[in-house]
């Protein structure tokens, strides 16, 4: 069976993993840490890098954008992306943004794993400002909206916002705190409900 490496801990993966599932893509789950499991995870994809999908015939594609279009493109179902070009502008709007807030908060995590004496304290300053931004430019365009963020049905904006919001609760909620992003905190709960997301927690 197709496989998904990586752990869902990690926005990138989980993503993946979701919108492969919403694509009626049946994939084994196999949870290897980057860290943890470097070795194991080196001797799958010299590259290390997660996700990694591995195909039926042992073909392998990493970055989880290239694995989310390969699964629009031979999935089931109506597509995530839509092709009005409105709505499809908004949408590749809202995922640079929420890509961005993936990004960096995967730094600031990246960034506290080294020793304090070697942190680079205007790095960190930098990347959590960026990540503020790119939160409150989600939070405005949330903002005033009852249903998905593009249209009446669910998008790859609202699974990658939602998946973005989820990891960076998780790691640094006393930076970006649920009070002052209320539109988020809603959509996100929202998209925690659906058995897709359910089935694949970040944990």
């Amino acid at each position: 069976m197709m496989k998904l490496i990586g752990m869902l801990d990690s926005p990138f993966v989980r993503r993946a993993a979701i919108t492969l599932k919403l694509k009626g893509i049946s994939f084994e789950h196999q949870s290897l840490s980057v860290f943890r499991n470097f070795d194991e995870f080196q001797s799958i994809n010299p590259l290390v890098k997660a996700p990694t999908l591995i195909g039926d015939e042992g073909w392998q594609m990493v970055d989880s954008s290239m694995i989310i279009d390969w699964a629009e493109s031979v999935g089931s179902g109506a597509s995530l992306m839509p092709s009005e070009p409105a709505a499809r502008l908004r949408t590749l709007q809202l995922l640079g943004l929420a890509l961005t807030a993936c990004e960096k908060s995967v730094q600031i995590v990246y960034e506290g794993k080294r020793a304090e004496s070697h942190r680079d304290q205007d790095w960190l300053t930098r990347i959590k400002d960026q990540l503020t931004a790119a939160y409150a430019a989600l939070e405005r365009e949330a903002s005033g909206r009852n249903s998905w963020l593009v249209g009446d049905t669910l998008t790859q904006a609202d699974i990658t916002v939602a998946v973005a919001w989820g990891f960076t609760q998780l790691m640094q909620p006393e930076l970006i705190q649920a009070a002052d992003h209320p539109a988020l905190a809603v959509l996100s709960a929202r998209a925690e409900q659906l058995p897709e997301f359910a089935a694949l927690p970040p944990t």
